[in-house]
């Protein structure tokens, strides 16, 4: 199957044509209208057709990461200070956050989406970065070598649309951010089922997640060391008593019920971030009793997962295909944020994240763009031969052998690709 899925792909890819990063990002705002997402911050006025091809030249050079100063240079006809004037007032965070609301609701509505997803179920995962230059954001991790970095943390949708980004300390748990990006996107998206690796989970976690509504699997390593719990009165079968070896301790649970339900409420109508409260709770003594409370709830919903986890085989794979879409996705970005030997040269968090949001719109606008030529490639395809459609959930829009990202960028303001009007696919 998967060689079968490897040939379909390579098939569909050739019919695809090549194209310069500059033409993809003005064919995707021509057809989803992006671009006008980016409303000025004291006028509220829309680009207009002369700023529009400054927004994407700025958006690129940032996106790249070879810099405003260096996309000048590359792009004839805009200069360092109409893209440094679009930077400040036209991609603020407000704006960056519509423009890819925009672009991952267009995303789920094209018909090739379905094939990969619908939309419920998504994965997360952190893309370590190093920081070339002195920051308070800025930490060291043995783990991933000499020299201190960040965490670009990325929230990927079954459909492979990037929904969510934000910068967090490199030595900050995954498992502390997951709430963030699950209750805060701004898109249409229904996520219901969330997968993280070891990283992403804690007891807590588990607590939460549940109280809000989702059903939270991450792939847990060493798995046969996780302590599994059961009710204190309940009678455990002798043939799980040597996995249920723990106890959960109902009274504290019942006894700060009310105050976690509050906790949750105030999470989900945003009154206080996730982040926050589960790094709080995180620092709290075992004596603190809604924290231990929380605990305790988690461990219940950890253990539910886990029994489902080890006897549900079709659970594994779900994950496990979530979780590689998660990767495909930090691939692709590696590749799109080559400038400066893929080092953020950013000091403040707000720059940071302006960088990882930029990346974004262009992860996702490649993602449109491929996902808009596979469809039209498949139907070109069926005419001259058969396509086993259950064949098409294999494939991924995150290919890029066939865009250049390097060069002298060049801006075609007359560009009129749309939906009805597409580029013509590469027939011999």
């Amino acid at each position: 199957m998967g060689i079968i899925s490897e040939q379909l792909s390579s098939k569909l890819y050739k019919l695809i044509p090549r194209i310069n990063l500059t033409d993809l990002l003005i064919d995707v705002a021509n057809i989803t209208g992006f671009h006008e997402e980016f409303i000025h911050a004291s006028t509220n006025k829309k680009p207009d057709n002369s700023e529009k091809i400054t927004l994407i030249a700025a958006l690129i050079g940032m996106g790249t990461n070879i810099g405003l100063t260096k996309m000048a240079d590359a792009a004839s006809g805009i200069s360092y200070k109409q893209m440094a004037y679009i930077s400040q007032w036209r991609i603020h965070e407000d704006a960056l956050n519509r423009a890819q609301a925009n672009l991952v609701n267009f995303h789920t509505k094209l018909n090739m989406s379905k094939y990969w997803g619908d939309g419920t179920t998504s994965s997360s995962d952190g893309m370590r970065m190093q920081l070339g230059v002195t920051s308070l954001h800025a930490d060291s991790n043995p783990h991933y070598g000499t020299g201190k970095g960040a965490t670009i943390y990325r929230f990927t949708s079954d459909q492979f649309s990037s929904f969510y980004t934000k910068v967090i300390n490199t030595n900050s748990r995954d498992a502390t951010h997951v709430l963030d990006g699950l209750l805060n996107h701004e898109t249409d998206l229904n996520i219901l089922e969330h997968y993280t690796d070891t990283a992403g989970y804690t007891d807590q976690v588990f607590g939460l997640t549940h109280l809000l509504g989702f059903r939270f699997a991450p792939r847990i390593r060493d798995l046969s060391d996780v302590k599994l719990f059961s009710l204190s009165e309940t009678k455990v079968s002798k043939n799980l008593e040597s996995i249920l070896k723990g106890k959960i301790n109902e009274k504290i649970i019942k006894e700060n019920y009310d105050d976690v339900l509050r906790l949750a409420s105030s999470i989900r109508e945003g009154k206080v971030s996730s982040s926050l409260i589960l790094s709080k709770l995180g620092s709290y003594s075992r004596q603190n009793s809604i924290s231990t409370a929380l605990r305790e709830m988690g461990k219940i919903e950890k253990t539910i997962f886990i029994l489902d986890y080890l006897s549900n085989e079709e659970l594994r794979r779900k994950i496990h295909r979530g979780l590689n879409k998660g990767e495909a996705m930090n691939g692709l970005a590696r590749a799109i944020f080559f400038g400066k030997l893929g080092e953020l040269r950013e000091r403040t968090i707000q720059n940071q994240l302006q960088r990882a949001s930029t990346l974004n719109i262009i992860i996702n606008a490649i993602s449109i763009w491929n996902t808009i030529y596979l469809e039209k490639a498949v139907q070109y395809l069926k005419t001259i031969e058969e396509v086993d459609e259950a064949l098409l959930s294999n494939i991924s829009p995150l290919a890029w052998e066939h865009i250049n990202f390097l060069g002298e960028y060049k801006f075609d303001s007359d560009c009129t690709t749309s939906l009805e009007f597409l580029r013509e696919l590469n027939i011999d």
